[in-house]
């Protein structure tokens, strides 16, 4: 017969097993050590609101659903728009396909968030950050002004070294007084 002790010992492990599952887990895309990986949804929270206004609560959901890298992104940009350029010697083009949900955690729920793909920067493995592009990416970009409830899809493009074979791009949701709690958001850009 097993001891009481034992019964403990075992169910005591099993908690502390569950905590650090748990906390690893919610760790995932909140640090560019452990980026979130493609097609795996992330949640945020954005206080909406600036200096003394009502600052209100809104839950996020992002996904980088799809990637495409190389050559196949830089036709796709080429196709875009005529005046988008080659890469120069040594980087390439990434295009990330994107949905951002948006919606309101209480009353009275009418903030509205901008997204713009500047909120969306690049940054290399080692963690050195890409410089913003002036690009016109494929449509539909990612780009629009939510609402509670509301959700956008499209297109980011960034430039990336070609040797870097771990990118990762971070949200910054610091637009027109939103701000994202518990600081960046990283999504894997492989």
């Amino acid at each position: 017969m097993i001891s009481r002790m034992t019964i403990g010992c075992i169910l005591a492990c099993l908690v502390i097993t569950m905590a650090v599952c748990d906390e690893t887990a919610r760790a995932q895309g909140n640090s560019p050590h452990n980026p979130q990986p493609v097609g795996v949804p992330l949640t945020a929270i954005v206080e909406c609101g600036a200096g003394y206004t009502s600052h209100e609560l809104y839950d996020t959901k992002i996904t980088v659903l799809e990637i495409v890298r190389g050559e196949k992104a830089w036709e796709r940009v080429k196709e875009a728009s005529s005046s988008n350029e080659p890469p120069k010697g040594g980087f390439e083009y990434i295009l990330a396909r994107i949905r951002f949900e948006y919606f309101a955690r209480g009353f009275p729920g009418e903030c509205s968030h901008e997204l713009r793909p500047e909120q969306f920067t690049a940054v290399s493995a080692n963690g050195k950050e890409y410089k913003a592009l002036s690009v016109v990416p494929p449509k539909p970009e990612l780009s629009g002004r939510l609402h509670s409830g509301d959700s956008l899809e499209g297109w980011v493009a960034f430039l990336v070294l070609q040797q870097d074979r771990k990118p990762m791009t971070t949200f910054t949701a610091d637009v027109g007084g939103a701000i994202l709690h518990g600081g960046g958001v990283w999504f894997q850009l492989y």
